[in-house]
């Protein structure tokens, strides 16, 4: 399984949130929605969350459900307060250019999986 710093090595992600020691969380999955019911409903802890959305709200999800983290795609930037809470809450966030399918299918390359 692939770690967090190799996820963000490999997708050449941003991170925008504290850097912590990203070679030592392995996510437990994937999973890609731009629902937060349906995001609670189906995201597994300690899973990778990708999405486009980033409003404050997804931080609460994150949160919530003790995922490893969130990337967000296609340019969508949060605020910095969303940022600060993600750090408040121990939230790794992080953001990309790239398109959610992209992203998708990278993580499934690397051998993340769903369950």
């Amino acid at each position: 399984m692939p770690t967090l710093q190799d996820i963000i090595d490999q997708l050449e992600l941003k991170v925008l949130t504290v850097k912590r020691d990203f070679d030592a969380v392995v996510p437990a999955s994937g999973y890609a929605s731009d629902l937060l019911s349906c995001v609670m409903a189906g995201a597994q802890k300690h899973s990778v969350w990708v999405t486009l959305q980033s409003h404050a709200n997804i931080v609460a999800v994150a949160a919530l459900l003790d995922l490893s983290a969130v990337i967000i795609t296609e340019g969508a930037m949060p605020d910095p307060a969303s940022i600060a809470k993600a750090n408040e809450e121990e939230i790794n966030m992080f953001f990309t250019q790239k398109p959610i399918f992209y992203v998708v299918g990278k993580l499934w390359e690397m051998g993340l999986r769903s369950e």
